[in-house]
């Protein structure tokens, strides 16, 4: 009965449970890891998108105000243009999924970016981007009083009845 008995697996028993519980920790924070990557891929690309999208419709409304009013010559029909030539370059598919490419992503971004900005800039329009929800001027704008109404009624401020409401700091006028 002695010899059934192995004592040298009774001293890497402590290695082996670690071992196992790192293969099966490991395994199952890869799968959550693909779950959570994807969900984490297609909201930022939406994002991305998002703002995108908003840059090339931008251009596009400049450009055919610019071919309405015949000024083919202008600099902002030209920064337009450039803007949504950069815009076609961005790609549309995960580019991982295809053959291989040299494309910097961030780096189109940033060009996309910045050529938005020069044509803002070229037009006399302050340069914002209203469609996401991280944007500077969405963050300000919370902070300020809620008008009521829709788009049409903006300026007319929310009206509290005399009697309901109650005094700040024990005043009353």
């Amino acid at each position: 009965m002695a010899s059934d008995f192995d004592l040298e697996s009774l001293v890497n028993l402590e290695q082996t449970f670690y071992d196992s519980g790192y293969e099966d920790g490991f395994n199952h924070g890869r799968i959550h890891g693909l779950i959570e990557g994807r969900a984490l891929g297609r909201e930022k690309g939406f994002e991305m998108w998002e703002e995108v999208g908003f840059y090339e419709g931008f251009a596009k409304l400049w450009k055919a105000i610019y071919t309405r009013d015949r000024r083919f010559d202008d600099r902002g029909l030209h920064h337009a243009q450039q803007l949504l030539d950069l815009i076609a370059q961005f790609p549309m598919a995960n580019p991982s999924m295809s053959d291989a490419s040299d494309l910097d992503i961030p780096r189109l971004f940033r060009q996309i970016r910045s050529r938005y900005k020069v044509l803002c800039a070229t037009l006399g329009v302050r340069a914002t981007l209203r469609a996401g929800d991280s944007s500077p001027t969405r963050e300000v704008e919370e902070d300020r009083p809620r008008l009521v109404g829709d788009g049409a009624k903006r300026r007319v401020w929310e009206v509290q009845s005399g009697g309901q409401g109650s005094i700040s700091g024990g005043l009353s006028f």
